[in-house]
């Protein structure tokens, strides 16, 4: 067998941490593995390669001719952060780290932004609330305060019945001008009765003084007496008979036929002529005015009466005609008391009377008609005007109830003008935030174009999951709030994404709680596609030598197996640097590869196709003493061919011994013995566990399993077997016995096997415990 093949880095140096002063140096092959505990100098060699500190590269090779992937806590941090300390959401890619920490701040100040344009929106909602309110109950003021008005003018409510926002925004689009309400309501009953219609007028007085001022009227202040003084005057005089002979002369000498009226006897021939000469003739021309003026007076009165007493054919019916009827009868009560004075001067014509004035009380009664007569007028108009009328009668019931609502509606103007006041603020800051958000989203514009496109590496690694039978989660891009400047939120997917969530694929929910194991697991995943990217983000097309550093700490064994997996394909890329001959996988761009870890189940799944591949893998086993860390390469002589030397693998030396023991232990005292080493080799040399938290774990928390049979009995007997093979496991540990003291020649072979196996499964270790009984 050739000698070990010299890979890219030929010679590495270690003189940092525990390694300083040791002079430690190693020769590395293209294969590269690393075995030891935690805290033995493993991440120590990590960093020197990743730096070139103490790194010495094949001849005419620099650091710079290569690409330094270094998987380990430092690339962990840089590649994975946890997005704004969000469960289960991640930033991929260091650059992009660096830019998500300008993004952030960006992000902050938009948030500052958002929340001063939300606070605004949420303040600008409240009094718009606030004025929806009011207005609200100024519909319902406007509505229960003006019921009677609503009523009585029903008609002019077409369209804002049941409405109480109409009938507010009609009546606010009107001015308050009070109208007398019974006026407005017959012009109403005009304009919208069915059955509307003109009336005719009542008759008028043109002139109400003339019957006080009857032409001839002086007569009835003078005293008319008889001046004659015939024998035939001088006997009526004597006898006082004078006016009642004139009188029955008057009334009764046409029809009497030549007798006297009063004892019908015959008169005497010249009887005509002896009355005529009694009677002088300025007496007769008086009696003539006084009789011309009782007939003129009765005239007038009849031309002044008889007309008013006809009333229209159909009065209108808004008018009470009592008032008219009583001032009607009035007036002919005093025409007709009159004319019984002018009579009794007729009959006694020395006596002088004054008649009773007609003008003031005629005058009240034309106060009547002219009243009737507008009521009627306006009516006529208004059926005359039509359309016109109605609109005009529709805002003057408006008028009339914006005028009853008057202190109402500017109590509200007042609110009102002071809110909008108060909206036009919140609305100015909203303005204003607007402003800096789209800044802002500029700027965050450009950080997000400069950032390295990853999303290609999440859809690869959730390919590869799937590829895998994984089923545990999946990456997608982080949904991102939009906090829009309405205040509204919008959930979208920044381009390029550069956040990623994990998404439990029972669930489809996001993983809230994952385990350092998984984090580690994603980075892992994300690392493994770097590494196979043909080219790196900034175009970066150097060859390269990978590190992996303790990829599975933590990891559960599904995981465990899709890394295992993955580093062995990386192997094989790296392999064929140095034996090309039937690839497993094409491409050569790993030029060396480095594995560390101190996880057994790990090492043996990476390691076990390569060990017998001396001339380009090594095997080395990293020790501490003192502080100290030392590295021994792992080789011996070929049996088989002494010349020889062959790769020894540092975990199977010892330790698989011990399985093997475990396999053929017959006799109890052995096998508890074998037991207990195997238990603290691998949970505490390996695993990393401590005394007391392995007890803890199986003792405690799994204590049920180990104290019920298969049928759900009670049953003490595992648990004090697994409380023996813990029993001397970090003796000075603060143990669980409960008690129980355990004998050992009482032990029961398959029931002990039986107990061991289940310490592995209730510790998550089902596959290693199969893996070194040989069941896969």
């Amino acid at each position: 067998m050739p000698d070990k093949l010299p890979g890219e880095i030929v010679r590495i140096t270690l003189n940092d941490a525990t390694y300083r002063g040791t002079g430690v140096a190693i020769t590395p092959t293209y294969v590269n593995y690393f075995f030891g505990n935690n805290g033995t100098g493993k991440t120590t060699i990590a960093k020197a390669i990743k730096s070139s500190s103490g790194v010495a590269y094949a001849p005419g090779k620099t650091a710079a001719d290569y690409l330094p992937l270094v998987y380990d806590q430092d690339f962990i941090d840089s590649n994975m952060r946890n997005y704004h300390n969000l469960p289960g959401v991640f930033t991929m890619n260091e650059a992009n780290v660096k830019i998500q920490e300008q993004i952030d701040r960006k992000a902050a100040e938009q948030k500052k932004a958002q929340k001063a344009s939300s606070d605004a929106f949420s303040e600008k909602d409240k009094k718009v609330k606030t004025k929806a309110a009011l207005v609200k109950q100024l519909y319902k003021d406007c509505w229960d305060k003006t019921e009677d008005l609503r009523t009585v003018f029903e008609a002019t409510q077409e369209g804002k019945k049941g409405s109480k926002q109409k009938f507010a925004e009609e009546v606010k689009r009107h001015s308050p001008i009070q109208h007398d309400v019974e006026e407005l309501k017959r012009m109403y009953d005009s304009v919208y009765s069915s059955t509307a219609k003109r009336y005719g007028r009542f008759s008028v007085v043109s002139d109400t003084s003339i019957l006080d001022h009857i032409s001839g009227c002086e007569i009835l202040s003078l005293a008319i007496v008889n001046t004659s003084n015939t024998p035939f005057a001088d006997f009526l005089k004597e006898v006082g008979s004078t006016e009642w002979v004139r009188q029955g002369h008057a009334d009764y000498h046409a029809k009497a036929g030549g007798k006297c009226p009063y004892c019908s006897q015959d008169l005497l021939p010249n009887f005509e002529e002896m009355l005529a000469a009694s009677f002088d003739t300025q007496y007769q021309t008086n009696l003539q005015k006084l009789d011309a003026f009782l007939a003129a007076y009765r005239d007038a009165a009849n031309a002044l009466f008889v007309p008013l007493s006809r009333l229209p054919e159909e009065v209108y019916p808004v008018i009470d005609t009592k008032p008219y009827h009583d001032k009607l009868t009035a007036v002919k009560a005093v025409i007709a008391e009159n004319i019984e004075k002018i009579k009794s001067k007729v009959a006694e014509p020395s006596k002088i009377v004054a008649l009773d004035e007609v003008e003031p009380i005629l005058q009240e009664l034309s106060d009547i008609i002219s009243g009737f007569n507008r009521l009627i007028d306006a009516n006529n108009d208004i059926v005359s005007a039509g359309p016109k009328k109605k609109a005009e009668c529709k805002k003057a019931v408006f008028e009339q109830i914006a005028y009853t609502l008057k202190d109402v509606l500017e109590a509200y103007e007042r609110s009102e003008m002071a809110l909008d006041a108060e909206i036009q603020a919140q609305q100015d800051i909203i303005d204003t935030q607007k402003g800096v958000l789209d800044q802002l989203k500029e700027d965050l514009r450009i950080l997000n174009s400069q950032t390295v496109e990853t999303e290609t590496a999440m859809k690869s690694i959730n390919t590869m999951l799937r590829d895998s039978g994984f089923q545990g989660f999946e990456l997608r891009p982080r949904h991102e709030e939009i906090i829009r400047p309405d205040g509204s939120v919008e959930c979208v997917v920044p381009t390029p994404a550069i956040n990623y969530e994990v998404v439990r694929t029972d669930t489809g929910q996001i993983a809230e709680n994952l385990s350092e194991g998984e984090k580690n697991f994603i980075a892992f995943l994300y690392f493994q596609q770097l590494v196979f990217g043909r080219e790196s983000a900034d175009g970066d097309t150097r060859e390269k030598i990978v590190v992996i550093d303790d990829p599975v700490s933590s990891m559960d064994s599904s995981a465990l197996f899709i890394v295992s997996a993955q580093i062995r394909k990386m192997i094989e890329v790296c392999r064929n640097n140095a034996d090309n001959r039937n690839p497993v996988v094409s491409g050569n761009f790993i030029k060396q590869i480095f594995i560390l870890t101190h996880n057994a189940y790990f090492h043996r799944e990476v390691t076990y196709a390569y060990a017998n591949r001396y001339d380009f893998v090594s095997f080395y086993l990293i020790r501490k003493t003192d502080n100290k860390s030392s590295i021994r390469l792992c080789d011996c002589p070929n049996p088989d061919c002494p010349s020889e030397r062959m790769n020894v693998n540092p975990v199977k030396n010892s330790y698989a011994a011990l399985w093997d023991e475990y396999k053929d232990a017959s006799s109890g005292i052995p096998l508890m013995s074998i037991i207990r080493r195997i238990l603290e080799y691998y949970f505490l040399q390996l695993c990393g566990y401590e005394g007391s938290d392995l007890r803890k774990r199986i003792l405690e928390e799994n204590k049920d399993a180990f104290t019920h049979d298969d049928f759900g009995n009670e049953d003490f007997s595992k648990f004090e077997l697994a409380s023996a093979m813990l029993s001397y496991i970090a003796a000075n540990s603060s143990g669980i016995n409960d008690g129980m003291h355990y004998v050992d020649d009482c032990i029961d072979i398959q029931q002990c096997r039986d107990t061991f196996q289940m310490i592995f499964h209730h510790m998550g270790q089902d596959q290693h415990y199969e893996m070194m009984m040989g069941m896969k």
